[in-house]
């Protein structure tokens, strides 16, 4: 399967990429691609694409990886969503202003009253009439039969 992918190039601590077809199996190395299509610069923000030959490969079945894919969003050679290419982590929200938490945590110890004397009345109503019910009803078959066996 054909993949479109960047594979890195310049000099260290300063990234350029280059926009290639490649096998999906095969390792980008230098020059061990099917075609250059375009390059990317993130340090100037420069983004040069050939849309014809992308939309090309595209049709003869070559995927764009998440973040090629949003380069082609952005330069509008596809239409689409953007795919998220973040981790998880970096995705969490930023904590709430300090005003917030401090009323929230004054607030906590009265819900957190109310809430277990409502659980304490919900056991007490759920345990009374579902367990004794059972009990009376266990004591009443297992007595007729010890009473039956005591007599054999």
């Amino acid at each position: 399967m054909l993949v479109i992918r960047l594979t890195r190039v310049g000099k260290k601590k300063d990234a350029s990429f280059r926009v290639v077809v490649v096998d999906s199996k095969r390792k980008v190395q230098a020059g061990n691609y099917l075609e250059m299509v375009g390059s990317y610069d993130p340090r100037v923000d420069t983004i040069d694409l050939k849309a014809d030959r992308i939309k090309h490969w595209i049709s003869q079945g070559a995927r764009p990886s998440d973040t090629v894919h949003n380069l082609l969003i952005t330069k509008k050679i596809i239409e689409g969503k953007k795919i998220n290419v973040l981790p998880k982590k970096v995705l969490a929200k930023p904590e709430e202003p300090a005003a917030p938490v401090a009323e929230a945590a004054a607030a906590a110890p009265v819900v957190a009253a109310e809430a277990v004397a409502q659980e304490a009345t919900e056991e007490k109503a759920a345990e009374t009439p579902a367990e004794e019910a059972p009990a009376a009803e266990v004591a009443a078959d297992e007595a007729p039969a010890a009473e039956s066996e005591a007599s054999a």
